[in-house]
């Protein structure tokens, strides 16, 4: 987030300034999680179309990218064709 810094405020300042605001854990945390949703999601929708050989890269993709991955791969029906 950027802000601008008015001058009249801050005697020090004679020209105004922009000061970047670091995001917070919070906020990177819910960034985390949708981007890991919409990986998710393409992954399932590639799933459909997908050969053996390209459901067993989907389930290596899925272990890098989810702690429950396991859980994942049971329900879509991926621990046949993987290992």
């Amino acid at each position: 987030m950027w802000f601008q810094v008015d001058t009249a405020s801050l005697p020090l300042l004679s020209t105004p300034e922009v000061i970047s605001v670091p995001c917070s854990e919070r906020r990177k945390e819910i960034k985390r999680r949708q981007h890991r949703r919409n990986k998710l999601t393409h992954l399932k929708n590639r799933l459909t179309k997908a050969t053996k050989s390209e459901k067993a890269e989907i389930a290596r993709k899925l272990r890098a990218l989810s702690p429950g991955a396991e859980v994942l791969i049971t329900n879509w029906s991926l621990e046949e064709v993987d290992r």
